[in-house]
């Protein structure tokens, strides 16, 4: 009989605890989802929907950890006691493994997946349904010692996989006090509950190495820290931000400078991998987090163009920008030609267009909007660039992270104050 599963899988674990409570032995065989031993052709040909655990029992081939266990106690099980023929009994069985599969685990992977992949859980609204489903399983277990009648079953074996998982992810369960006296019980009562607890382990040192430690060296005003916390948002990574006031000198103390010996912000600090300058940043959130290759399509062509909307900004439209911010010499004609030529000159690349290099949001646009959203601080009026209010007015509704780009504008608001008349009669 043999076995394929991975240790720290709730769905393997419900399969092991069911056939150690049998004293049936299973051929164990390792397969990595994470490095793709599921798709290969072999498998799929036992198991077209290549998912585990799937089990292979002289040539039958079954797979759905809750298939498995049912159909293991049918085959193998001394008596019925763990699945009993009763049609009542058996109905409240089969309702609590649904209840598992499509309410507390599901609960469960809506809440805890998102952390695996970003280091933030899911929202509000995945919360409830967590809390929600161990609401039902309290009230489930009013009065009772097992989840669906008077001895153990499948379906305390299948639920206590659940619940062993969120008890790793250290779930508060003395809210729910009849769970918590359930489970307490059903660690001691269920067969093979120490090899479930060692997955559990394994799972959980997954889950350390994958957790995010990503650290984000910025102020919250600057263009370019901007435009970073606007990609992470895209791309749903969560950042460690550390604020690092260079008026301070906190970018020149010797720990920051063997992070980033240009001493700049913002540096990015991908658990040991630094970089810095915001566009190189947005590239490599892009490529690396990123859910699809939207943001920085993989085409040279589409990406080439993203890559000119970049040093564009950088070299021409940002650096007019902060020659007149940083001087504060409003008077300077040559300073604004040369704002003003940036600015024809995204209108002209903008003629016709929905975004700044293509027809999809990308980093080109979130970096720009950084910049362009600077000049919020002395209320301009684009109507002088009409392609340029236009694709303002829309980058602002469709960008991740613009109300959070907005708030750290705002907050340097009064320190422009004294240059506004002056600089929107020159604009």
């Amino acid at each position: 009989m043999d076995f394929y599963y991975m240790p720290g899988g709730s769905g393997s674990r419900v399969v092991i605890m069911t056939a150690k409570a049998l004293g049936v032995e299973l051929n164990k065989k390792l397969l990595n989802t994470m490095k793709g031993e599921q798709l290969t052709p072999e498998f799929i040909k036992i198991n077209p929907q290549h998912t585990i655990p799937t089990l292979v029992d002289n040539g039958f081939a079954i797979w759905e950890s809750r298939a498995i266990a049912t159909y293991l106690v049918e085959k193998y099980g001394k008596d019925d006691s763990l699945y009993p023929k009763d049609p009542q009994k058996r109905a409240v069985i089969n309702q609590r493994l649904y209840f598992d599969l499509s309410t507390l685990y599901d609960s469960f992977a809506k809440y805890y997946y998102p952390y695996f992949h970003t280091g933030k859980p899911g929202d509000a609204e995945a919360l409830k349904k967590v809390e929600t489903s161990f609401e039902f399983l309290n009230t489930f277990l009013e009065g009772q010692t097992y989840v669906a009648g008077s001895q153990l079953t499948v379906a305390d074996i299948a639920i206590v996989a659940t619940v062993s998982t969120f008890d790793i992810v250290e779930f508060d369960l003395t809210k729910y006090p009849n769970v918590a006296r359930w489970y307490a019980n059903a660690k001691k009562v269920t067969p093979g509950w120490d090899e479930n607890w060692e997955g559990l382990q394994q799972l959980k040192k997954i889950i350390e190495e994958m957790t995010f430690n990503m650290d984000l060296y910025y102020l919250p005003y600057p263009g370019p820290s901007r435009a970073v916390l606007m990609t992470a948002k895209a791309v749903g990574v969560e950042l460690n931000k550390k604020l690092l006031n260079y008026k301070l000198g906190e970018n020149l103390t010797p720990e920051f400078l063997k992070i980033n010996p240009q001493h700049t912000i913002p540096t990015l600090v991908d658990d040991g991998f630094a970089i810095w300058e915001s566009r190189a940043i947005l590239i490599y959130l892009a490529e690396k987090y990123g859910k699809d290759d939207s943001l920085y399509p993989k085409d040279p062509q589409k990406q080439a163009l993203i890559n000119q909307r970049l040093y564009f900004d950088m070299n021409t439209l940002h650096e007019a920008k902060a020659a007149l911010f940083r001087t504060g010499n409003c008077g300077d004609g040559a300073a604004w030609t040369k704002l003003q030529n940036a600015f024809e000159l995204l209108n002209t690349f903008l003629e016709g267009q929905a975004y700044v290099a293509g027809s999809q949001l990308t980093i080109a646009d979130i970096s720009i909007l950084a910049t362009i959203s600077t000049f919020e601080l002395v209320d301009i009026d684009l109507k002088k660039y009409p392609n340029v209010a236009r694709w303002y007015a829309n980058a602002k509704k469709v960008t991740p992270g613009w109300e959070e780009n907005l708030e750290g504008l705002l907050s340097r608001k009064q320190l422009f104050e004294e240059i506004k008349p002056e600089f929107k009669k020159n604009f």
